[in-house]
């Protein structure tokens, strides 16, 4: 049985990426902030990590490694977002987001390595970073920039493993109540984006994968 660990399991995407793996029989490792009754409604391995705390992702990471050593597939789909203008940006703001979309992929990627098999795929969830520089994106726009630029130098160090940054251009989540953008026709709906990462996954990709 083909092993996945999944960051950020509660959300609406981290939902839909645990049910389609389950639905092709994978054993998947879900990984909440908080304990989630509807994760664990899908897979009876879940765990709780503060993704922004490096102890709390070591503790889940060797928790997990109780139950495996041979992860096939990690996919990180923790984010968070704010429209705030610099004025109002806090330290505390900007931290906040910064640790959701980019120190957060640092801490569970970099404890993670010893769970992966040689040959596994790591995928991160970003976004269009060019269509986002909007007033009050500042914070966020960087995180995922430099989840960019750390994904693309992630790929160059672990040749054996495929790294692969998904690229959505809209997903239909409560994400964008936190936002005051109406969202996109035609925004993606959570299990179809999963759907989309696993063909990704299935097929061999590695690179940007815009979607």
């Amino acid at each position: 049985m083909n092993n996945a660990v999944i960051w950020g399991a509660a959300g609406g995407l981290g939902q839909a990426l645990v049910a389609a793996l389950r639905a092709e029989d994978w054993q998947v490792h879900a990984v909440t902030r908080n304990d989630s009754a509807a994760v664990a409604a899908l897979t009876p391995h879940c765990y709780a990590a503060d993704v922004a705390d490096a102890q709390s992702v070591q503790r889940t990471v060797q928790a997990i490694a109780m139950e495996t050593s041979d992860v096939a597939l990690s996919i990180y789909a923790v984010g968070d977002i704010a429209s705030l203008k610099l004025e109002a940006l806090t330290p505390a703001d900007f931290a906040r987001i910064l640790n959701a979309n980019l120190t957060g992929a640092y801490l569970t990627a970099h404890f993670s390595l010893a769970l992966l098999t040689p040959e596994a795929h790591m995928m991160f969830v970003g976004a269009v970073v060019e269509r986002l520089k909007l007033p009050g994106l500042s914070a966020y726009v960087a995180a995922k920039a430099g989840l960019e630029a750390f994904t693309d130098t992630l790929r160059k160090e672990e040749r054996k493993r495929r790294v692969t940054l998904v690229r959505p251009g809209a997903v239909n989540t409560p994400f964008w109540a936190k936002v005051p953008f109406r969202m996109p026709a035609g925004a993606l709906a959570p299990a179809e984006l999963a759907q989309r990462m696993l063909e990704a996954h299935k097929n061999g990709h590695s690179g940007l994968l815009d979607i």
